[in-house]
């Protein structure tokens, strides 16, 4: 295979900005329109590298930040990269950190998320390690993180990057434009991702306009610092729920030589306004993008979102959304449906997840079973529904692409 990844559009749809497309990168092929599972720390949570293979995924995506912090950078590089180091061998991408610029910082002052009223996984870890805190002495490192906790002031950002107080012992760390993109070679991911500055969707337009003006300059840096050849870098465009600033945003991001584009930030005030925001957002964006390069709607996948985002132009998803409602219990039956094995009336229930579903887990096990194991809080229970929530979220994909191609989306 060519190292110089390219990506090429295969079909436009005649009802939407839909298309079908190919990424031909070089530790493999993706067909998009994609969903990437979330593996934060080279792991989607109770699965192993094997089962997203078997599952059928073509890629997936990890976390910089985490990584930097555990086990770094250059413990992995050793490793061989990313992909030797989980045993990987389809594309990964990584973000930048640019997301826990705003998780760990003005999310947590404001007490908000990307879409409102939807905490972070990032919010929650810490929320819930300052409760575990509080009523243990443990190790020194923990009681400095319980006072950043309680501070609240785990993130500075700075014209020339960001400070983070790290959440798991409290030590600091900087991370610029130059280092997000170094720590993303030595990583040795397919797509790799501009550090950026999301604003709160509470910030008023003089921050968020502020916010993306930092991103553009960032952007400009993180194209300079990036060197490694085969690796596809993609900017990324801000500018929260105003009109102008998101247009302004993506004509200058769009003008720049990246291979590929994410679409971030905070869509609205409320959950409601949230999604029918975004859907404006795209609709002021995409065609101001080259019509040439793949689109990556960043941290965005709930299902019916994914239907739109794709009729409205989008090529690349990820979010955490199908593996940890899992962990919770959460078994998706259809794009409008789950179940909740928590509850005591399925340890009765002698049926599959879904009698339409051909997902191991459906050919094998009962809800009663699956209820069961999740009640008593076992991992064997969260690694079943991690492995049905993919599969669904796997075929529904597909179905998105079969819809394309024989132009009914």
């Amino acid at each position: 295979m060519s190292t110089k990844p390219q990506f090429r559009v295969l079909k436009k749809s005649r009802k939407s900005r839909a298309r079908l497309g190919v990424i031909k990168a070089r530790n493999g092929i993706l067909h998009t329109p994609a969903f990437f599972p979330v593996a934060t720390l080279a792991a989607v949570k109770t699965l192993d590298s094997q089962d997203i293979k078997n599952i059928g995924f073509e890629g997936l995506l990890a976390n910089t930040y985490h990584l930097m912090l555990r086990p770094g950078s250059e413990a992995i590089k050793k490793a061989g990269g990313l992909h030797k180091f989980m045993g990987f061998n389809g594309v990964i991408a990584t973000d930048s950190g640019g997301f826990q610029v705003f998780s760990l910082g003005k999310a947590r002052e404001h007490n908000t998320a990307k879409i409102p009223n939807v905490l972070t996984s990032d919010v929650k870890t810490l929320a819930e390690k300052g409760r575990k805190l509080a009523v243990s002495n443990v190790w020194i490192s923990d009681i400095k993180t319980l006072k950043v906790v309680k501070t609240g002031k785990l993130v500075k950002v700075r014209e020339n990057g960001v400070w983070f107080r790290s959440h798991i012992d409290g030590q600091k760390h900087f991370l610029s434009p130059q280092k997000a993109i170094k720590i993303q070679e030595d990583l040795g991911a397919d797509i790799i991702f501009c550090l950026d500055q999301p604003a709160s969707p509470k910030d008023n337009k003089k921050e968020t306009e502020k916010a993306t003006e930092r991103t553009h300059c960032w952007a400009e840096k993180c194209l300079e610092a990036h060197k490694r050849k085969g690796q596809m870098l993609f900017g990324i465009i801000q500018g929260g729920k105003y009109k102008d600033l998101r247009q302004k945003s993506a004509q200058f991001i769009g003008s720049l030589d990246f291979d590929g584009f994410g679409i971030g930030g905070s869509f609205g005030q409320s959950y409601g306004d949230s999604k029918k925001n975004m859907l404006e957002v795209l609709d002021w964006v995409i065609p101001l993008l080259p019509d040439s390069k793949p689109r990556h709607m960043l941290g965005i996948g709930y299902l019916n979102d994914i239907e739109q985002c794709v009729r409205a132009g989008i090529d690349l998803f990820d979010c955490v959304y199908p593996t940890r409602i899992a962990r919770h219990g959460i078994a998706i039956i259809n794009k409008n449906k789950t179940l909740n094995l928590q509850k005591a009336a399925f340890l009765q229930d002698k049926k599959p997840l879904s009698s339409n579903c051909l997902c191991p887990v459906c050919k094998n096990y009962s809800r009663a079973y699956i209820s069961h194991l999740i009640r008593a809080k076992e991992i064997t229970g969260m690694r079943l529904l991690t492995l049905h929530n993919l599969y669904f979220f796997k075929n529904f994909m597909d179905n998105i692409r079969e819809r394309i191609k024989q132009g009914k989306s």
